[in-house]
């Protein structure tokens, strides 16, 4: 076999399939790992295509063409920095190394750095879209140096999840950007995942329908607006029935909701940058609140929720109507974090190209990226998707059905964190006068922190509030 043009290190689930999927693609490609079990499963797997494995890195090393190109998917965190160290007494000059995990962006910047130093290149590069998408078709967001990425730019092209023929794939920018836009990308989708359950909480609790009649109505949802890779797992998840009880399986799983910090770090990010992300800090909140099960239990024995007597008059389109402005104000919050991180971090982001590459292979894939696309097309700095004329006509036309709806679970005593928070977004940007005024006066009375006026220019302090 000729040397590799494409090497991978970390041949568990991610690893394996990506590389099976380049190899398909005709791509020559030699994967790594410290068990033998995984590298035979790939040897298996891809037989009869142009994959190998290296016995040791020195092996691993020897079966590639030179410049190399070294894509790691290994978990974040030490274990990416421990691989690096192993490998850099192999590597040459104008070799690099990618980072397809879910780094945080600060890290990414280090290793940028530090290898830079040693002339060896370094990437961080997004990928999403789980099992499947690495075995065929993910959506790819790839940061660093433009020219490297032009170097690998096929191959991640070849590999990537297609819309209408166009590769779910482009060049975000410099440095972290990235690891910084799949961080984004994770928290939209914490967002989308807990607005889903709370509308399926309220489907359940308020509507009173089992979980057939739910998957029907999210299998029929996903046949219009609100078309997403979320809304068709979820028909399926809740059509699925448990073999050992006969109920449906969601019913038999526990309700704590894990996490592994990306929703977390897109919180963290947003409150470092100023940009106000409450719908995602709420996804982020109800995970950990989810966490507190023991707590849960005791603080629900004192406080009972009576059972709801009357039916709800919440009609299920209404219930759509709402869950459709909340989609749309989640992706509105993390876009306009990446408008701000862009200008910030001088990324050079293009969200119309960040839009297009998410509308296949990705997590928070969704019908309603195309019209994202289109805004930001038609206005790359457009602050937030509100200032959108198509969506600002969907927000109005549903903002009625949106209250009713909130309304209606605080009369059913149901939990709504994200369903508010959004609607409070919305709510607090449309509201021309903000009581900040009564914030600023309490400011200057106990810090002498100054303030502005509506009448003049200048900034102000009152020394004696008191009089």
């Amino acid at each position: 076999m000729e040397k590799a043009h494409f090497g991978m290190i970390g041949l568990g689930t991610m690893g394996r399939n990506f590389l099976l999927n380049i190899a398909e693609h005709g791509i020559g490609g030699v994967g790594y790992d410290l068990d033998e079990g995984k590298r035979k499963l790939l040897l298996d797997e891809g037989a009869g295509m142009p994959v190998d494995v290296g016995n040791d890195l020195a092996d691993f090393i020897a079966k590639l063409e030179t410049p190399r190109n070294i894509m790691m998917l290994v978990p974040a965190g030490p274990i990416v920095d421990s691989v690096i160290k192993d490998l850099v007494p192999y590597l040459e000059k104008d070799d690099l190394i990618i980072d397809g995990g879910n780094s945080h962006f600060t890290d990414t910047e280090r290793r940028e750095a530090d290898l830079s130093a040693k002339g060896i290149e370094f990437m961080g590069v997004g990928v999403s879209g789980g099992e499947e998408g690495a075995r065929h078709g993910a959506s790819i967001m790839p940061g660093g140096h433009k020219e490297f990425y032009d170097r690998i730019e096929p191959v991640l092209q070849a590999v990537s999840a297609k819309v209408n023929g166009e590769p779910c794939v482009a060049y975000m920018g410099a440095g972290s950007a990235g690891h910084f836009v799949k961080m984004v990308h994770n928290g939209i989708e914490y967002g989308l995942m807990q607005i889903i359950a709370e509308t399926y909480d309220f489907m359940r609790r308020a509507l009173r329908m089992d979980a057939a009649a739910c998957s029907e109505t999210f299998a029929e949802w996903n046949d219009g607006e609100l078309n997403s890779f979320l809304i068709e797992i979820t028909a399926e998840v809740l059509r699925k029935i448990d073999p050992d009880t006969g109920n449906p399986l969601v019913e038999m799983v526990l309700d704590e909701a894990a996490q592994k910090g990306t929703g977390k770090w897109t919180s963290q990010a947003a409150m470092d940058f100023g940009v106000p992300i409450p719908t995602i800090d709420s996804a982020v909140s109800m995970r950990q609140i989810s966490a507190q099960k023991e707590l849960r239990g005791e603080i629900a024995a004192i406080y009972p929720v009576p059972d709801q007597q009357n039916d709800s008059a919440v009609s299920l389109s209404s219930l759509k109507n709402a869950l459709l402005n909340s989609f749309i104000i989640i992706y509105a919050q993390g876009l306009a974090l990446l408008q701000t991180a862009s200008v910030e971090k001088k990324y050079g982001l293009n969200l119309s190209e960040i839009a297009k590459i998410w509308r296949g292979g990705c997590i928070i894939r969704s019908a309603l990226l195309e019209e994202m696309r289109r805004a930001f097309a038609d206005k790359p700095d457009l602050a937030n998707l509100m200032l959108d004329d198509d969506f600002a006509k969907t927000l109005k036309e549903n903002r009625e059905d949106w209250r009713l709806v909130i309304e209606e679970f605080a009369n059913n005593r149901i939990p709504a964190m994200c369903f508010a928070s959004s609607m409070n977004y919305f709510g607090a940007f449309r509201s021309e006068k903000l009581p900040a005024n009564l914030i600023q006066a309490q400011r200057d009375f106990f810090g002498a922190h100054t303030y502005k006026r509506i009448d003049k220019e200048g900034i102000f302090h009152t020394s004696d509030w008191n009089s």
